[in-house]
């Protein structure tokens, strides 16, 4: 894993920590701006470009100043009427108060961000993700691995191809005639010979040329250099779309007539942020969408949030419609197959009975993951919002629940919990174990 460690210095009066320091601060804030926002608005607004306001309070680096009323000073001030030696003199503008209350001193508006689609959508998913994603063996989700791509003129260091690198560099060496080092210890040799025994004045001036001829060679061996920048290559690595594991998504949600609207609206807008949260993170994720009322159907994305429908509560056909899908299409030894199921709870003791078994026989040992949202009056949640008991359909959930780790409840009663209770459910945690 390569190390880098910014060297660069700090410009005159700035501090790189505290730079750092000001982008975190003001990613915290542009993230809490952008929550609070979608959980006071509706959902469907988080998937469009945002400006986001930030206080200026907290931007400013901090400074070291003298103390105004510390140490010895010596000023001199023109003769005046009005000021004797000893007197403190107001800062102008009257001193503390608000900076920007009106009429008193200028101020500066707050930072805004202008940020886009997928800006928006990275901060606000950030630490979000399916839980327990495994990976089997039909593969869907794209993940990406450095691939050798050939070589590079530029690189890292550790990257640095010795062998393509000194194959450059020898044949740069024989197109420049750079002198080996066996032609120059041959001169060498030679002239020792000769000077060790100068004769006569021919030999002396075979002394001088080659003298002279391991000069030039000498110094030509040295403007060639043996390793130059320009034979260095690097190692490059491309990367390659490798699909590291396949996930299914089953939404289930009520449409009964026990569903009013603001039931319906509130299951609607945590269906909206799963599937933009799942469309974000996840590029090939499937999405199956069931609505049910006595009787359930699979349905595409249009009619799963824009159809009327109406009639009676059976929640376990939305359970065996589930279960008979994945038999069909998406085989548990090759899926990972998570579940989201939205209701007011609102059904049959009798069908919530057969509910617990389908969970417990069939789909919780499918599933890697079970979440079920149910909706409640405002009226009843400080009543119903911390206790075990509530509908029939939630007291038989209770049990799966302390069963098997991989399921989980939560209520919601109004849009403002809608967000909460989502990260709650798919907040990044330890992978869970299936019970036997």
């Amino acid at each position: 894993m390569p190390i880098f460690i910014d060297r660069r210095l700090n410009p005159k009066d700035k501090s790189l920590g505290n730079r750092q320091r000001f982008l975190r601060r003001a990613r915290e804030e542009l993230k809490r701006s952008i929550r609070d926002r979608v959980r006071t608005g509706r959902i469907a607004d988080l998937d469009r470009e945002h400006a986001v306001p930030m206080p200026r309070k907290g931007t400013g680096e901090p400074t070291f100043s003298d103390a105004k009323d510390s140490g010895e000073r010596q000023h001199i001030l023109p003769g005046n009427r009005s000021f004797s030696p000893g007197d403190l003199i107001p800062k102008p503008g009257g001193g503390g108060g608000n900076p920007s209350a009106p009429g008193t001193t200028e101020s500066e508006d707050d930072f805004r961000f202008v940020l886009s689609r997928e800006e928006v959508l990275d901060l606000f998913f950030e630490d979000l993700e399916l839980p327990d994603l495994v990976k089997l063996n039909l593969k869907q989700i794209l993940s990406f691995k450095p691939r050798r791509a050939g070589f590079t003129a530029s690189g890292a260091p550790t990257n640095i191809n010795v062998g393509r690198t000194m194959r450059n560099s020898h044949g740069r060496r024989i197109a420049l005639r750079r002198p080996k080092q066996e032609a120059v210890d041959a001169v060498a040799r030679q002239l020792a010979e000769l000077e060790s025994n100068p004769s006569n004045a021919a030999m002396r001036e075979s002394i001088a040329a080659l003298r002279e001829e391991l000069d030039r060679l000498e110094r030509r061996r040295k403007r060639i250099a043996y390793v130059d920048p320009v034979d260095i290559r690097f190692n490059r690595f491309d990367p390659q779309p490798v699909p590291n594991a396949s996930a299914v998504m089953f939404c289930l949600m009520d449409v009964s007539g026990s569903m009013g609207e603001r039931e319906k609206d509130l299951a609607k807008r945590f269906f909206v942020l799963l599937h933009l949260f799942l469309t974000r993170r996840y590029e090939r994720t499937e999405i199956v969408f069931i609505r049910h009322t006595h009787e359930a159907k699979e349905v595409d994305e249009h009619t799963f949030f824009y159809h009327t429908q109406s009639g009676g509560t059976v929640v376990s056909t939305a359970l065996e419609e589930m279960h008979r899908i994945i038999e069909q299409r998406y085989p548990a030894a090759e899926w990972n197959i998570y579940a989201a199921q939205a209701s007011d709870g609102d059904n049959f003791a009798t069908d919530s009975e057969r509910c617990i078994a389908l969970l417990d026989r069939k789909l919780m040992r499918l599933c890697q993951y079970f979440a079920y949202v149910e909706i409640i009056d405002e009226r009843e949640s400080h009543i119903f919002g911390s206790t075990e008991n509530g509908t029939s359909l939630w007291r038989a959930y209770n049990a799966v629940d302390g069963k098997w780790p991989n399921f989980q409840m939560r209520r919601i009663a109004a849009p403002a919990d809608i967000y909460p209770v989502f990260r709650e459910l798919f907040a990044r945690q330890p992978a869970l174990r299936k019970s036997a």
